[in-house]
């Protein structure tokens, strides 16, 4: 074993014997074993270093480079002129690559919608001039549908989500069955087979209360008897649930509309469909929702095989031709209004939607929701929105069957602009119920930030934009929209999604834009 510390050599058996590249030969009847042994109590002694005599120098390299390298070979020489023009190559494309990507990212700051990525304007029009830097940015929020969610990690959240949900059924289920078998004295088998024969459904309430709004009803009507009843159910943490009566069981009539008056029947449950109860009538009400003169719910999910089983059975409901076809004809005019208004909505609807709501509430002084004829003319004109005045007179006398002349502002601009459907809007209760641990029915922006992650956006993974760019669009975007710069309420988080979802043809896109960003 040779050691050489900055040209010194220093051998087992010669401390001033040069280094000559290759070991010696051992002697005869020496082996390395035996060689090690004994030269092992005598370690050899390397000379002491002068620390003062290290200097910087060029020579002091070329020293310690052996002269007695043999010359490069032509292989070896063709090698690394390979090698140097390859890195060379390299360098010049690695220099273009950057160079293109600056200006890329230049351009894309300074242009429409137009120049980013080929598939986030795929089957989208060209932007026109009269869109705003607000409308731009919530555009954005559409490419998600070119990225589809990852099929298997999708599939294994919806089949979480139907495990739950059929959890959630029975839990609500056995809790009505008990609490309704406790009320009668002497049950029987006959009994059961009454309260059997019913349909479940889910519902939300129709309310600007975030907190109302993202309330879980599950609702159940009985056919013998022709009543229902709603249950809440409430889930604190991952185990712990609690099931409450929300609407006693009893017989109940149509509060409004051209069914006002007369009793729930087994046609009047469908996805949907509108619930209307009195406030004054159930005191147990929770104090917001009683600020209310009507409690309106909305059937989001129903028992398909239970209502088409129940419906074979039941008996056809008299006089009901002329209601069906007053109704029918009530949507037809709001069919026609909403056409009108899609394609000015198409790619401002989160501007236009987001923005009638905060106009709307300016002009509610009295903050009861309430506005009359003139304030809602008014908001279409401010707005830029044309409707013919012959569809508004109809769409005006079909809402306004109180007679008052005051409509609720936000039933106005459901029946006039639409609204997305209820599987949609499921994913948009899912993504801010997320975001709303502490069930306010509002989320402070900053949290919101926190969740977002734009890591899959198109631009982001095509490089065209960062994800902290698309993160500040979305925020910037969605701030404007906001009646408190701090905090968003599901109202308006709604009103967002709303928007967006205007522009969008197939679910399982509007599904991709929640999924993708809030990983529901």
């Amino acid at each position: 074993m040779d050691l050489k510390v900055k040209g010194v050599s220093a051998s087992l058996r010669s401390q001033t014997q040069p280094f000559s590249g290759r070991k010696m030969p051992l002697q005869q009847g020496w082996t390395s074993k035996s060689l090690a042994i004994q030269n092992a109590p005598c370690l050899p002694v390397v000379p002491p270093l002068d620390l003062g005599s290290l200097v910087d120098s060029d020579d002091e390299d070329q020293n310690i480079i052996p002269e007695d390298l043999p010359a490069p070979t032509g292989k070896y020489k063709l090698k690394y002129q390979q090698y140097k023009t390859e890195m060379k190559e390299g360098y010049k494309q690695y220099s273009r690559r950057n160079a293109e990507k600056t200006k890329s990212n230049l351009m894309h700051q300074l242009s429409p919608r137009n120049e980013i990525d080929d598939k986030c304007v795929q089957e989208k029009e060209a932007i026109t001039d009269d869109l705003t830097t607000l409308d731009i940015k919530a555009l954005l929020q559409q490419c998600y549908a070119d990225n589809p969610y990852h099929a298997q990690h999708s599939t294994r959240k919806s089949n979480a989500e139907i495990e739950a949900a059929e959890k959630k059924k029975q839990t609500v289920t056995e809790q009505v069955m008990i609490d309704h078998l406790s009320r009668i004295r002497t049950h029987s088998t006959f009994t059961e087979n009454m309260l059997s024969h019913k349909v479940q459904f889910d519902g939300r309430i129709i309310s600007r209360n975030g907190r109302d709004a993202c309330r879980e009803l599950v609702g159940f009507f009985f056919i013998h008897d022709q009543s229902l009843t709603i249950y809440e159910y409430r889930q604190f943490g991952k185990n712990r649930t609690n099931v409450l009566p929300f609407i006693q069981k009893n017989i109940y009539t149509h509060q409004r509309g051209r069914r006002k008056g007369k009793r729930y029947q087994l046609g009047d449950f469908y996805v949907g469909a509108n619930l209307t109860f009195s406030s004054s009538d159930h005191p147990r009400l929770p104090e917001s929702i009683k600020e209310n003169t009507l409690l309106i719910l909305r059937i989001t999910n129903i028992d398909r095989r239970a209502l088409d089983s129940l419906s074979c059975r039941s008996n056809p409901i008299e006089h009901e031709d002329d209601i069906t076809s007053q109704e029918a004809n009530d949507r037809l005019v709001f069919k026609a209004i909403q056409d009108e208004l899609k394609e000015q909505l198409h790619k401002r609807g989160v501007r236009i939607l987001t923005g009638l709501r905060k106009y709307f509430q300016q002009l509610d002084k009295e903050g009861n929701g309430l506005l009359d004829k003139a304030d809602f003319k008014q908001a279409l004109k401010v707005f830029h929105l044309e409707v013919s005045e012959k569809l508004f007179e109809s769409s005006w006398l079909i809402l306004n069957d109180s007679g008052n002349g005051k409509v609720d502002y936000g039933e106005f601009k459901r029946a006039m602009i639409g609204e997305m459907n209820e599987y949609r809007k499921s994913f948009v209760r899912k993504a801010f119920m997320k975001l709303d641990f502490n069930k306010t029915g509002s989320v402070p922006i900053i949290d919101i930030r926190k969740c977002y992650c734009a890591k899959k956006h198109p631009q982001v993974i095509s490089g065209h934009s960062t994800e902290e760019e698309i993160k500040l669009y979305f925020l910037e975007t969605l701030k404007d929209v906001c009646s408190k710069s701090d905090e968003v309420s599901y109202g308006e988080f709604e009103d967002y999604y709303e928007g967006l979802s205007i522009g969008i043809v197939e679910d399982k896109d509007f599904v991709a834009i929640l999924r993708t960003p809030w990983g529901i």
